[in-house]
């Protein structure tokens, strides 16, 4: 089968999970429990009050496809939808992702000696320490901007300023997996540096599909908003 007929209203919710299972993540971050049968990604998304579009759109941007349309119309569900999801991942990254990838890291750190390991915690502490800071700035800056403008109340920011400030800093995860995967001597704990390594991955390539949904669709509704007002 087509792999883009996957992505439709009425796809198996299950099926496309099985076909993309990295999409699996995504679901809590909706809202969606598990245990939802053959139902149909709509029956789904209506079940669970989510934007049926809004949920295809994430999937499809998360995969790194190219969407069809850009969604510049916020529908009250869109927005609602995209903001739970935005917020809900926020919350995953900070008390899932890192803390297991710290557990992991210090036992690394302790064995790889003062040369590597205060790398590897400078790295690790840089690259945290940017990521809490940009999502504190969407929590308590850019999502009440949004939230305003929905109630219709204009002020001097502008998302355009979210967009400059939309900063990328992957090479300093870059840094610590060539760290753990080069240049750690073999026999430091090989089969932890693996899991890792597989886990620092994945957490960079959900926080760039996290990224490029934000300036796909995010940044395009606000600026919707904001031409609205009178």
């Amino acid at each position: 089968m087509n792999k883009a007929a996957f992505f439709s209203e009425s796809s198996k919710l299950y099926e496309l999970i099985a076909e993309h299972p990295t999409l699996l993540p995504l679901l809590s971050r909706f809202g969606i429990q598990l245990g939802f049968g053959d139902r149909s990604v709509d029956e789904v998304c209506r079940q669970n009050h989510i934007s049926t579009r809004l949920f295809l759109q994430v999937c499809l941007l998360h995969l790194d496809h190219d969407i069809s349309t850009r969604m510049t119309d916020p529908d009250d569900a869109d927005l609602d939808s995209l903001l739970t999801y935005l917020s809900a991942s926020h919350r995953a990254y900070l008390d899932e992702h890192f803390p297991h990838i710290e557990m992991h890291l210090s036992r690394i750190i302790e064995a790889a000696g003062p040369k590597y390991g205060n790398m590897l915690e400078h790295f690790y502490n840089e690259y945290k320490r940017e990521m809490v800071k940009h999502f504190k700035y969407e929590d308590e800056v850019v999502f009440p901007y949004i939230a305003a403008l929905r109630q219709g109340h204009h002020t001097d920011y502008s998302i355009d300023q979210f967009r400059h400030n939309h900063s990328n800093i992957e090479d300093t995860l870059e840094d610590m997996t060539n760290i753990l995967i080069k240049y750690l001597p073999g026999d430091i704990l090989p089969s932890e540096r693996i899991c890792i390594a597989t886990d620092i991955m994945e957490l960079s390539a959900d926080l760039t599909a996290h990224s490029r949904i934000e300036e796909h669709i995010l940044i395009p509704f606000v600026e919707s908003l904001e031409n609205a007002k009178p």
